[in-house]
């Protein structure tokens, strides 16, 4: 077993859990719940459940999988859930899932009875890299991603390699962008060693790593004021991408794909407008295509993604903001790009893969 310090809390990675069961053991909890999906029902909580059942009873919360379900209606239906299992302000949220179920569990936990403790179990490599870790929980409004929710700490982070087993291959590569994006912003040679990877390749050792990276920047800035900024990159052009690939798409782009683009574009502006040599440009582009599937989508929907970018969390006095890379391994923040640059962004993407 290994753990890093975060926040006031722990991030353990141990295949067993069996730190989780000794971490509830030593808390009394009235009661304890646990949030899955249909997935995580069927895959995870098999792994999970021989722990728990030491434990006594426990009560089983289940939502409909996918980020089309990550709103408003849906966290009122795990409110209620929780109200008819009787939960109380002592209860215990243990959220077994991907991102969707960590940040909308989270969200729950955080708001209701004004706030009741819970652990992230993610079981996804997107989850445990990234959204499991820095205290961000959220829902979407429409379209909008992640423009509901609080800065709340876990009370603990419990991430086994033996979930990532259970995964599609196209989940695991949605997962690696993130993977990759922090050897960008962060870890040049660390970006040098995955980006030759298969993510098959993929194992507890390179999970600790970026999730290492995240900690060094979100415990220097947890509320993110500055530096945890840099995590943003290719998410402003990413999410706007995403947020209409759930509307329009029969098969809507998982959260990593539509970063994976975002960050191509990203790269590009970096280019032009913070000093990203274009061989650095050409790199990143030949990692993302080598590993991602092309998405075609024309300019006439370029009024569509600009709203959305337009109502990023990340803005300020109605300009859009970016983390834009100086560098492989180096990322800046806070810069702030026109419409006309944007969509120029965009072009470079369509004519790079036409």
């Amino acid at each position: 077993m290994q753990f890093i310090e975060s926040l006031g809390y722990q991030v353990v990675f141990d295949d067993s859990l069996q730190s989780l069961k000794t971490f509830i053991q030593e808390r009394n909890y009235s009661k304890i719940l646990v949030l899955v999906d249909r997935n995580t029902s069927d895959h995870c909580l098999p792994i999970l459940q021989p722990i728990l059942a030491d434990l006594g009873n426990f009560d089983v919360i289940e939502v409909d999988p996918g980020e089309e379900n990550k709103n408003i209606d849906f966290c009122i239906g795990v409110w209620n859930t929780m109200l008819d299992f009787g939960a109380d302000r002592h209860s215990l949220l243990i959220n077994l899932g991907g991102g969707v179920v960590t940040d909308m569990g989270g969200f729950a936990a955080s708001t209701f009875k004004r706030g009741i403790d819970f652990i992230q179990v993610p079981t996804t490599l997107l989850s445990q890299v990234d959204a499991s870790v820095g205290g961000k929980t959220g829902i979407d409004l429409d379209n909008y991603k992640n423009i509901i929710g609080t800065f709340t700490q876990p009370q603990a982070v419990y991430i086994s390699s033996l979930f990532l087993k259970t995964l599609e291959r196209k989940q695991l590569v949605s997962g690696f962008a993130e993977v990759i994006k922090h050897g960008l912003i962060f870890d040049a040679s660390y970006y040098n060693t995955v980006k030759n990877l298969d993510v098959s390749a993929i194992n507890s050792e390179y999970v600790r790593h970026s999730v290492g990276i995240k900690n060094t920047v979100i415990t220097q800035d947890p509320k993110e004021k500055g530096l945890r900024k840099i995590l943003n990159f290719g998410h402003t052009i990413g999410h706007a991408i995403e947020g209409y690939s759930l509307v329009h798409d029969e098969q809507s782009l998982l959260h990593g794909e539509a970063i994976a683009i975002g960050m191509i574009c990203e790269a590009y502006l970096s280019h032009k407008l913070n000093g990203l040599p274009l061989e650095d440009l050409q790199d990143l582009i030949a990692t993302f295509r080598k590993n991602f599937n092309d998405y075609r989508f024309d300019d006439s929907i370029d009024h569509e993604l600009l709203s959305l970018m337009n109502n990023d969390k990340k803005n300020h006095s109605n300009q859009i903001g970016f983390a834009l890379l100086s560098k492989i391994g180096s990322c800046d923040y806070d810069i702030f790009v026109t419409e006309d640059l944007i969509i120029e962004s965009l072009d470079f993407y369509r004519n790079l893969i036409a």
